[in-house]
């Protein structure tokens, strides 16, 4: 049985592998090899790991330990190792480490598009098993394409504000994410000495030198990146370098601008919120209208009230008596999860800390947020004790020195340093202070 078995597979291997790509010859261009793919494989070993810890910091600042609330990834479990309780100082830092990630994301593209380019004849490798630890390697493998092309894909679209995939980003995203760090470190592992030895081949100046007409392959490789029988070339190294250098160098400019602002953000051409909204004290981006989730004047009218619950009881404001207590204000941004943020805006209102004090909870550990929103996402949120305190830490009445309008969170918002936008909640009626 066992002599059966093994003829069998003898069999298998000295087949002929099936016509088109799994044949050697189907791949023919002069520029594939080793050196090419180590260079935009150094690119995207400097870049994913920093998209990955940037992604990672951007669902730390959501506290999603601190309740279930805040939770978009419930059965986290052990992934959620890491959290930690997200600081408010300094003010900028979602703000840029969220713009980091959409910003990075978008300008790697080319770069992987090019590394899959180069590597693809291994993903058409004949036999495709050929042992156990060539089996592992291509389990290895199809983890990490198919986990990079759905973190960037799903992710693009999200920051599109289109999002068409089943099931919550956060939770598919969050889940990808480590599926495709896990696969990145193996293949890691397995390639980082090949990859060292494919760069040390060549030098890069000498590369950058060379034209067309003196453009060779690269001798031949044990991974069967360089073609059996290669093209004339049509392009140089150089050329490749620089058209794929060039596509990142552009998304950088038609996207950086929404995470930066002012004039640059005229230049965010493919950033959803690029445009100028308007002129006037609450003439910023909005993340969602008022209409979009179902908030109307009704809901805002003059029989809203502000409850703070506390151990004190229960306190009923109107937006009269609101007014009539001491103002404070703070020049804070709005950041989004989509990468774009505004630039400071001034806001004007009552200190979080002060609420609490009239709570008779001063040293409130954490606050419960309700808005007038019809249920949904984000219509509550509970916030931090170090958020709470934080004297730039405002439910605001006012921006810009105007009432905020309605898309803005009228009649009262929170607005707390480094907090995702999402959680500062607008159209707030109710606070509950809690130990």
């Amino acid at each position: 049985m066992a002599a059966r078995a093994r003829a069998l597979v003898r069999r298998v291997e000295q087949a002929p592998p099936p016509p088109g790509p799994f044949r050697p010859g189907f791949w023919r261009s002069p520029l594939r090899g080793p050196w090419l793919t180590s260079v935009f494989g150094l690119a995207l070993l400097i870049g994913i790991p920093l998209l990955f810890v940037t992604g990672m910091l951007s669902y730390a600042s959501y506290n999603p330990g601190l309740n279930p609330i805040n939770d978009q990834t419930p059965d986290k479990g052990l992934l959620g190792f890491y959290l930690f309780a997200w600081p408010t100082r300094p003010y900028w830092l979602y703000r840029l480490t969220q713009g980091v990630h959409v910003t990075l994301g978008v300008v790697l593209v080319p770069v992987l598009l090019a590394k899959l380019w180069s590597v693809i004849p291994k993903l058409f490798e004949w036999l495709p098993v050929r042992s156990v630890a060539h089996g592992l390697e291509r389990l290895s493998l199809l983890m990490l394409v198919g986990g990079v092309i759905f973190e960037f894909v799903t992710g693009i679209i999200n920051i599109q504000l289109f999002y068409v995939f089943p099931g919550s980003f956060y939770t598919l995203h969050f889940y990808g994410a480590w599926v495709f760090i896990a696969a990145f470190l193996v293949h890691v592992c397995l390639r980082l000495g090949r990859m060292t030895r494919a760069l040390r081949s060549r030098s890069l100046a000498a590369e950058l030198r060379t034209d067309l007409a003196h453009t060779r392959p690269e001798p031949p490789d044990p991974d069967g990146l360089v073609p059996t029988a290669p093209a004339p070339p049509t392009m140089t190294r150089r050329g490749a370098l620089a058209l794929v250098g060039g596509g990142s160098l552009l998304l950088l400019v038609v996207t950086a601008g929404q995470s930066i602002g002012g004039r640059l953000r005229s230049t965010a051409l493919l950033a959803p919120h690029n445009r100028t909204p308007g002129s006037g004290p609450n003439a910023f981006q909005i993340n969602k209208t008022a209409a979009s989730v179902g908030v109307t004047p009704a809901h805002v009218g003059p029989d809203w009230r502000l409850e703070i619950h506390g151990p004190g009881g229960t306190l009923v404001f109107t937006r009269a008596q609101l007014l009539a207590m001491p103002q404070h204000g703070a020049a804070l941004p709005i950041a989004c999860v989509e990468g774009w943020s505004t630039t400071n805006q001034q806001w004007s209102g009552l200190r979080l800390a002060d609420l609490a004090a009239l709570a008779r909870l001063p040293d409130a550990g954490s606050v419960l947020v309700r808005s007038v929103q019809p249920h949904g996402p984000y219509s509550s949120v509970v916030l931090r004790g170090n958020q709470i305190h934080d004297p730039r830490s405002l439910l605001a009445l006012h921006v810009n020195g105007a009432d905020l309008s309605l898309d803005h969170g009228y009649p009262a918002r929170v607005i707390v340093p480094a907090n995702p936008g999402v959680n500062n909640t607008k159209w707030v009626h109710r606070l509950t202070f809690r130990t």
